[in-house]
This record gives structure tokens, C-alpha cells and sequence, in this order.
């Protein structure tokens, strides 16, 4: 005997659970008729559509609304936050959150290794501690950064963050008054646009290919802000395994990227937290690597131990170095001792560097899973990059379909994604999705992706009967490769 949910399946309706976790996130069928929401025409009238917009200003269910600071205006959940309630189900195949594979790590080991470092180190480990962070794993990250070139910087340099989004916000209190313009790769990390966005600070997207952010676009939008008198704070980048485009800056770019800053005299932020996890080759050298004190570099333990412990780093130099200590100093007095003694002793007494190669090829596996399946299953004129390392694949779709208005749809059929508009602080993007491959087992991937390329045909199917499209034409291009990596026209 059938189940009702699976009855509610095949008579097109979401089971219950599923429709519970769409109005926990504001989802609100409408009394008018449905169009279907790949009809771009009419995409406002979608009974699936998912509202994550912030409450309006001065809403009678907020007695609050008159009282917020004006940076709270634009203040949203971001489009993966917005997804949590849904992805949590275990029917719903989830290639939205870039969640590290914590349960390869020695579990064991590990909790073995905690509990000794409490019982000598306990009176340390649960006490306050220093505003800039413990002195023994700030010289321990020097040798981290080493692996990646960077050899030239002192303990003194670096400020302990509570993962290296408090290294972003400190950034951002340090240097952006309201206004200010902020240079960002185009799709940028979702993270540093709401940490941007909540400075009050304009961000202006560059374009990038295969190759990472193309020099002459930020020469040129560099060229367009100093024709308007203005000029830029700094550039943000992460040139590594990019999140959420999945793209490596070229070696050659980097050296083009630096001269630019130079020329400039611009100041460059390299957010790395993946430069580690690379699956071609070893570590590529930072651009902080390259002798310079324009670079201020952002470093994690997220992604190569534990996201849980929440710890980070800032490399800068000793000026703006003592005024992170300050910013955050005032924001959580000092980053927690105990997280920060778990990672030193993980580094000191585990064979952490083995657990990298550990991931790396965990990662390289699931990712192989995500490329082949891509190519097996999806319609022609879907597109997307092959990274080299990290997380993430970039997805393109074809013949005007948007990812945002098609994600109801996607949840539906049980897979999740993340709508490429989430990557940008101006509304492009809605032609694009974000694949993470780094969480689910390979058989989960190529189910998930089995799941979305069907989402995808059925889009291009009622296109092509209220459009007179031809759904194998879509896009114009061959589906079995690389996308058309960010660029002016996509995104």
C-alpha cells in the first residue's frame, strides 16, 4: 500500500514535510493561477516562489522597524541560510552547503587528544586569553602559510580570528565608511557580500573566465572609478579554488593582478581558505607570498580540520595588524582559548598534513562523481566549470532559465542547489547555480545531479510549448564541457 507522501508525490504535490520547511522560509502559495516560473515573462505570478526578502521597514509586526541602524536596512538571509530548514531533511539530496567531510578526521584520536590538553592545559584552555590570539599557534600558522610561499611574516603579524569571517568584519570595520567602493570577483563569496553590504559599502563586481579574475577588467573598472574621482578601499579575491565559481587564478594573473594594485596603489585582500585542497598539484604560491605588504591575507582551520572550533587567522601588516586587535578586541574581547589550544595541539601531535592528503583525495573523488554525472545526465546547453580543487562547481543554465525562480521546483523534486544571485551584490547571476560536491557520497552526487538535470529538462520542455524554443538548442552550446565562466553577459 502506498504511502501518503508517495501519493502526494505522483500527483504532483510536495509532502508535508517538504511544504512545512517552504513556509518555514516564508514560502506563500498565491490565489492566483500559476505560471510556470521558467517563464520569465510572468515569473512574479509563481505560486512556488521562495521569499527571502527582509521584513519591509515599519511592518506592524516589528515594533522595532523605527528603531534599527540604517546598516540593518539591507540586511537578508543569504540564499544558503535561507535553505537550512530544507536541506536538513534526509530525503533531500543537498549539493547547496559547503560542509567539510569532518567524520574522515580521527575521530577518536582527536577526542583523545582534547581530553589530555584539558587535563594539563585546562586552567589555560578555559580562561580568557590574549586579544590577538595564543602565541604558540600564531607561530604555528607561519608554518601553514609556508606551504603556501609565504615566508616572509612574523608571529607578530598575525590576529586569531573566530574563523576567518570575523577576519573579514574586522577588515571591513577597519576600512569601509558608508559608500566606500569595494572591488569583488564576480560571483563573490556570499560571506563577503553580507559582511560588505552590512559596512554600508558599494561593491563593484570583475568578471572572470577558466583563468580566475581577468586583469583587464579590473583595470578597467579601476580606470572607470578614477575617471569618476573616485577610487576603490580594496579589492577582495580568492584566487584559489574560487567559492562559488570553482575557478584557479592563472599564475600569470597573479603577477598582472599585483602590478595593477601597485599602479593603483590598491589594497588587495586574498581570502584562502582552500589553497590546500588542491587535487592537480601542489599548493600554488599566495599572492602574499610574493613579498608585498598590500596583500592582507585570510586564512582558516574550516576547511583542513574543523569548522566547529571556529578559528581563523588575519596576515597584515603591523599597522593595520594592531588595529584588528583593537576591532576585535571591542567585538568579542579575545578569540576562544579553548578552540584555539585544540587546533595547536592537533598540529603539534597529529599527522595533520596526512589528513589533507586525506581530503584531498576524498574531495577529488566526489568531485570526479560531480563532473561525470554533469556530463551524463544533463541537457545540452548546461554548462559549468571543472575545478581544480575545493568545493564547488558552477553551473550555467541555458535558454533563459533562472535558478532562483526554478529552486521551488528543484525542492520538490528533493535536490538542492544555490541560486547564483546569492553571488552577487546586484542582482545578476540568475542564470547560474553553485554545485558543492564536498559533503554527500559519490552516489548521492550523481542522484542529486540526476534529480536537477531532470528539474532542468522539464523547465526547457514548457519553454520550448508557451516559447516556441527548442529545448536541444538551448544556450547554443555544448553541454559536455566547461561553462562560460563568469563573465559580462553571464552574470
Amino acid at each position: 500500500m502506498r504511502t501518503a507522501t508517495e501519493a502526494q508525490l505522483n500527483a504532483g504535490q510536495p509532502p508535508p514535510e517538504i511544504t512545512n520547511h517552504l513556509m518555514a522560509f516564508n514560502y506563500q502559495p498565491k490565489a492566483r493561477p500559476a505560471v510556470h516560473p521558467g517563464l520569465d515573462f510572468q515569473r512574479t505570478t509563481d505560486p512556488l516562489r521562495l521569499r527571502t526578502e527582509a521584513p519591509v521597514r515599519g511592518h506592524s509586526l516589528d515594533p522595532f522597524a523605527d528603531r534599527y541602524a540604517e546598516r540593518t536596512h539591507g540586511m537578508t538571509a543569504s540564499e544558503i541560510r535561507a535553505l537550512f530548514a530544507v536541506v536538513s531533511r534526509p530525503e533531500v539530496v543537498s549539493l547547496a552547503g559547503g560542509m567539510p567531510a569532518v567524520t574522515t578526521l580521527p575521530l577518536d584520536s582527536v577526542g583523545s587528544m582534547i581530553g589530555e590538553m584539558v587535563r594539563r592545559l585546562g586552567a589555560h584552555a578555559l580562561q580568557y586569553g590574549s586579544g590577538q590570539g595564543d602565541p604558540r599557534l600564531r607561530e604555528q600558522i607561519l608554518q601553514v602559510m609556508a606551504l603556501e610561499g609565504i615566508t616572509e611574516a612574523s608571529a607578530d603579524e598575525v590576529v586569531v580570528t573566530v574563523g576567518s569571517q570575523q577576519g573579514l568584519d574586522l577588515i571591513s570595520r577597519v576600512f569601509l565608511n558608508p559608500g566606500d567602493v569595494v572591488l569583488a570577483e564576480g560571483p563573490s563569496y556570499v560571506g563577503a557580500l553580507g559582511t560588505f553590504q552590512a559596512a554600508q559599502a558599494h561593491v563593484v563586481h570583475v568578471t572572470m573566465d577558466e583563468s580566475g579574475l581577468e586583469p583587464d577588467a579590473l583595470a578597467a573598472a579601476l580606470g572607470e572609478l578614477a575617471a569618476q574621482g573616485r577610487r576603490a578601499k580594496f579589492l577582495y579575491t580568492v584566487p584559489n579554488y574560487h567559492n562559488p565559481a570553482g575557478v584557479t587564478l592563472g599564475e600569470d594573473r597573479r603577477a598582472q593582478v599585483l602590478a595593477l594594485a601597485e599602479a593603483h596603489d590598491l589594497l588587495v585582500i586574498e581570502d584562502n581558505p582552500y589553497g590546500l585542497l588542491g587535487f592537480e598539484h601542489e599548493p600554488l604560491r599566495a599572492l602574499r607570498a610574493r613579498g608585498t605588504n598590500r596583500v592582507i591575507y585570510l586564512g582558516s582551520f574550516s576547511k583542513t580540520f574543523a569548522p566547529g572550533l571556529r578559528v581563523g587567522w588575519v596576515l597584515a601588516p603591523h599597522a593595520v595588524k594592531d588595529k584588528l586587535v583593537l576591532a576585535s578586541e571591542a567585538q568579542v574581547l579575545c578569540p576562544p582559548a579553548l578552540s584555539q589550544l585544540v587546533v595547536a595541539e592537533y598540529l603539534e601531535s597529529q599527522p595533520w598534513l596526512e589528513q589533507v592528503k586525506v581530503f584531498r583525495e576524498l574531495y577529488r573523488e566526489r568531485r570526479d562523481a560531480a563532473l561525470d554525472a554533469l556530463t551524463a545526465l544533463m541537457p545540452a546547453g548546461v554548462r559549468w566549470t571543472r575545478p581544480e580543487g575545493g568545493f564547488y562547481v558552477w553551473v550555467t543554465l541555458p535558454g533563459g532559465l533562472d535558478a532562483k525562480a526554478m529552486q521551488p521546483r528543484a525542492v520538490h523534486a528533493r535536490v538542492a542547489y544555490v541560486p547564483g544571485i546569492g553571488f552577487y551584490a546586484d542582482g545578476q547571476g540568475r542564470e547560474h547555480l553553485r554545485l558543492s560536491y564536498c559533503f554527500p557520497e559519490p552516489d548521492r552526487i550523481r542522484e542529486g545531479v540526476r534529480r536537477l538535470a531532470g528539474v532542468i529538462e522539464e523547465e526547457l520542455e514548457l519553454r520550448a510549448t508557451f516559447l516556441g524554443t527548442d529545448p536541444s538548442r538551448a544556450g547554443g552550446g555544448q553541454s559536455h564541457g566547461q561553462a562560460d565562466t563568469p563573465a559580462p553577459d553571464l552574470p
